[in-house]
């Protein structure tokens, strides 16, 4: 296959907008009459069923499903259709080797199901007329086997106004007395992931709490809830809770539920042979140590296998240390391999009707075990490899060509939830589906398909990330960059409705974007700068909006969605601003008290209210539909002072200070925490050395900050030495602290350089006099982004042109980034541009710059991993006339490194650059290695101000 070929293949499947909805398939019901379509409900009452009870049970138990959401659609349950009866319109659901009905349509030539026959878990949805004597049309829903069939069911469900959501965030159902399905239905669907799944896990005190409160423990009554939102969403594959329980020891009803719904059952990472962790404390004799137990370990994992011969299952091999921890050093890669080759021999000895390869098997290639693998160790061709991401929602190894053809096939197991360094996380969801999507994409490019499955923690709530995980897990290939700027907004209008769709999805974005920028278990006072770029007022402000629009939107709602709307939308982002204001205050608190400002006490007592406020939030959660939810939100998330959180939410260290009765001024301005007179470097009247510096293309305003260190107002002006300097007040009383916003009046200078000054009097000996630098820049001729401040900054979307290649393209993931979207290159995975440029795909910038000499570009990018090995993530970079530099993002690949990357999300790559002369310049980057991902941009001419997200983007002039 040529590479023009091989990229347009790639450019289908993840570029190219495929007009296809993003959940599920196409729609089919209406609620509006077109002429020859099938009357589902009229008058609220339901075309019947005829189903064969002789259906496996999961089928029979979807069906009962069914029945139970169109009565909450129509008002009523569908009878049992009767043959003699004369009818409009009947449904008729079966799985094709169980169905004489639907054997019989076939053999009629009434429909033809050989696109699904015989495939993997595929249904086929069809308006057929005159399906039988006295029956005008029918409803077919059939699947290739009993998981197809059940999909099938659960679509139809979904497009009645089902949400797969409507026990587990009590989202409510709309009623509808007439129902329609569009006459030309046809729909033909199958997963192309086979195995699709959760694990649930560090699932204590939230979910455990919950599940005892409301069940006992974790028994078939609640994994029946857990198993039917699976299959509503597609899925087929679960790892259960196993922190303190034993999935089929708790409950021996769990297993048989799982096999008998369609479930395909699993153990984790760490728990080999469909045996618990937790089973091993209870019944194992002996060290967990195959070198010195060998025999009763071999009998362990053998009544496992014996245990799970008559259900779905794929068996983990290999071996971990106990309660998920690296095996002693004295293990080695020889007796790793005895374990997996006697683990085979057990399933043999056990499934002797079967040949051991054709046993779902899959060894998980998590933390040290990917290096016993790296290092030679190996296991029979078809147990699948599962590759694990870095805990944090970046895969660490896809297979190679050479991989891709064992015949057990590659999966991934990712994490939205996480207990480990550098820091856990476990309360809210913090994953933007962006990034998932990302990730996911490349797994999929890489074929591992076999296994998608992602820890979700307690389940809830992680709602949201679940539900995106597994619609692209049923079909990647549909998953689009269109889809996924869409998904927020049709999920939106699944659980709530078309009215406010757009504003819920600008909601759950905004908040996941701020989550993704770093997880609230690691956002600290420090975090974002109240110094520069006005930083931390600006996510203030963007999430007190995200915020109140939750607010007004939540008022808005009928009350029946009032619940669901608080656990989807509304308390996720109160939860999230709270840390954050938290956290905002502190600093201030902080600061101010060592500028000894009387103010540093309230925002002690602010702090202390976000603080308040989380608690309560919490119990409004946990009291939500009278304790419906009750515990989920028990994880403590305030107070981390190391990886672990604490043992509870605890309040971080405030500074109080004991102001005098007195007037005492003190001035601040931005850029810096000092404070005049404290770190003055002249001597009386004027006492100060500070400076405010503007350029014409740089940032407007600016602000100087007049406080109190006393309790008694006291009256300040300000008084300008030149009238283009503009105050936004100069005179005024100050009670304890007022904002003076500074700006040039560009319009009266001439071009070049002009100094001032400010001089502010009030209740202090002398004057704080602030230095005012402007700079009047030349604007004819000049296009691009244009150099300030300093700096040139540029989001990576925002490109003048991009250049394509035979080989391929680089394109804009929607949403993905701390701050706006990130530029991507679709090219043939398997190879690389390092030895021709001259073939890479090229995005070009046009800058202007005002400086010369040495500069520096800091290129912020994902924090992806070298997932295909002995090989780098590689880029090339030049500016104006100079040769292209190769980076590798992954030159320092230190530990330390990677926890920088996984706190802030993302990795800087430093080139170095000479500028001859100033002027017009052209900022090329070449696509080297699959896998690049570019958020950011920032030319650093050496006045670049430290701080997290950088600034804002750069004034560009056409």
């Amino acid at each position: 296959m040529t590479d023009l070929i091989r990229t347009f293949a790639l450019l289908i499947v993840f570029w190219v907008g495929i007009n296809s909805p993003v959940i599920a398939a196409e729609s089919f019901v209406h609620f509006e009459r077109d002429s020859g379509d099938l009357p589902f409900a009229v008058d609220g009452q339901p075309a019947p069923l005829i189903f064969d009870n002789g259906e496996p049970k999961g089928v029979i138990m979807a069906i009962e499903q069914l029945k139970g959401d169109i009565k909450k659609v129509t008002g009523n349950s569908p009878s049992i259709a009767e043959p003699q009866v004369k009818q409009s319109a009947v449904v008729i659901i079966g799985t094709l080797d169980n169905s004489p009905e639907l054997q019989m349509l076939e053999r009629q030539g009434k429909v033809d199901f050989s696109r699904i026959r015989g495939e993997w878990e595929a249904y086929h949805i069809e308006v057929i007329p005159s399906p039988m004597p006295n029956i005008a049309q029918a409803l077919v829903i059939a699947g290739s086997d009993r998981r197809g069939t059940i999909y099938g069911i659960y679509e139809l469900a979904r497009q009645l106004g089902v949400s797969p959501w409507y026990w587990w965030a009590d989202v409510p159902v709309s009623t509808h007395n007439n129902i329609y399905i569009h006459h030309k239905t046809q729909i033909i669907d199958q997963p192309k992931v086979k195995y699709r799944g959760i694990f649930l896990n560090d699932e204590a005190p939230a979910l455990t709490g919950y599940v005892k409160d409301k069940f006992g423990n974790y028994n078939n009554e609640f994994y029946q809830h857990v198993f039917e939102l699976l299959l509503r969403l597609k899925a087929n594959f679960l790892w259960p809770a196993m922190w303190n329980n034993a999935f089929s020891v708790d409950d021996p009803m769990n297993a048989q539920l799982a096999h008998d719904m369609g479930i395909v059952m699993s153990t984790s990472h760490h728990e080999p042979m469909m045996r618990a962790d937790k089973e091993w404390n209870r019944f194992g004799e002996g060290k967990w140590d195959y070198a010195v137990n060998q025999d009763n370990l071999y009998q362990f994992w053998t009544e496992g296998a014996k245990r799970h011969k008559s259900f779905d299952s794929v068996f983990t091999l290999g071996m971990r240390g106990q309660e998920d921890t690296p095996m002693s050093e004295t293990q080695n890669i020889a007796l790793l391999e005895k374990v997996v080759t006697d683990q085979r021999k057990i399933l043999s000895d056990v499934f002797t009707e079967k040949d051991v390869s054709d046993i779902p098997q899959v060894w998980t290639l998590y933390k040290e075990v990917q290096g016993y693998y790296e290092n030679g160790m190996r296991v029979p061709d078809d147990v699948t490899l599962l590759w694990a991401d870095d805990n944090w929602g970046n895969i660490r190894r896809l297979p190679t060509p050479e991989e891709r053809q064992r015949k057990g096939g590659a999966g991934v197991y990712y994490h939205f939830d996480y207990v480990g360094g550098p820091r856990s996380y476990r309360w809210i969801n913090t994953v933007p589906i962006a990034k998932i999507w990302e990730q996911m994409q490349l797994a999929y490019q890489f074929e591992a398909r076999e296994i998608w499955i992602t820890n979700v923690g307690d389940l809830k709530p992680m709602e949201y990330p679940i539900d995106f995980f597994l619609n692209m897990a049923w079909d990647p290939t549909l998953m689009d960059t269109e889809a996924l700027a869409n998904f927020g907004l049709n999920w939106a209008s699944q659980q709530f409705g078309k009215k406010h769709a757009k504003e819920i999805a600008d909601i759950v974005e905004g908040y996941t974007r701020h989550n993704g920028r770093r997880k609230p278990e690691l956002v600290a006072p420090s975090t974002y700068s109240i110094y520069v770029y006005d930083e931390a007022h600006r996510i203030s402000e963007e999430l007190a909006a995200l915020e109140l629009k939750a607010e007004s939107i939540y008022q808005d709602l009928q009350t029946s969605y009032q619940d669901a709307f608080f656990q989807l939308v509304l308390h996720p982002i109160k939860a999230v601003r709270i840390v954050y204001e938290l956290n905002h205050n502190l600093v201030k608190n902080r600061l101010y008290a060592l500028q000894e400002r009387a103010s540093a006490n309230d925002y002690a007592l602010k702090a202390r209210k976000w603080f308040a406020q989380d608690a309560a939030l919490e119990r409004r959660y946990h009291e939500l539909n009278n304790g419906r939810w009750n515990h989920f939100m028990s994880q403590p998330h305030i107070g981390y002072t190391n990886w672990n959180n604490p043992p509870e939410d605890t309040m971080p260290v405030l500074h109080i200070n004991k102001p005098n009765a007195v007037s005492d001024m003190g001035v601040s301005i931005e850029g810096s925490a000092a404070a005049w007179p404290q770190d003055s470097g002249t001597s009386w009247p004027h006492n100060s050395n500070m400076k405010l510096t503007f350029e014409s293309f740089g940032q407007s305003q600016r602000y100087i900050e007049i406080y109190n260190k006393g309790t008694v107002p006291f009256d300040f002006t300000a008084e300008v030495s030149a009238p283009w300097i503009r105050l936004s007040q100069q005179e005024g009383k100050v009670k304890d602290d007022k904002r003076v916003l500074v700006s040039i009046d560009w319009e009266n200078l001439t071009i070049g350089h002009h100094a001032g000054h400010i001089v502010i009097s009030g209740a202090a000996w002398g004057e704080a006099k602030i230095s005012i630098s402007a700079i009047k820049r030349q604007q004819e001729s000049i296009k691009g982004f244009v150099e300030a401040d300093g700096y040139i900054s540029i989001e990576a979307a925002n490109t003048q042109r991009r250049h394509s290649t035979d080989s391929g393209l680089w394109y804009e993931i929607p949403l993905h980034g701390r701050t706006r979207s990130s530029m991507a290159v679709s090219m043939p995975i398997d190879e690389t541009f390092v030895e021709d440029l001259t073939a890479s795909p090229v995005i070009e910038y046009d800058l202007h710059l005002f400086s010369s000499g040495d500069i520096s570009i800091q290129t912020i990018v994902a924090p992806s991993l070298n997932f295909v090995p002995d090989r780098g993530l590689r880029y090339a970079i030049s500016l104006g006339e100079e040769p292209p530099q190769i980076i590798d993002i992954l030159e320092d690949n230190s530990d330390k490194a990677w926890q920088d990357s996984v706190k802030k999300g993302v990795r800087y790559a430093i080139s170095h650059h000479t500028l001859k002369t100033p002027g017009a310049k052209t900022l090329k980057i070449y696509a080297i290695d699959p896998g690049v991902v570019i958020q950011k941009i920032i030319v650093d001419t050496g006045r670049l101000k430290p701080s997290y997200l950088g600034p804002e983007q750069s004034v560009f002039i056409e």
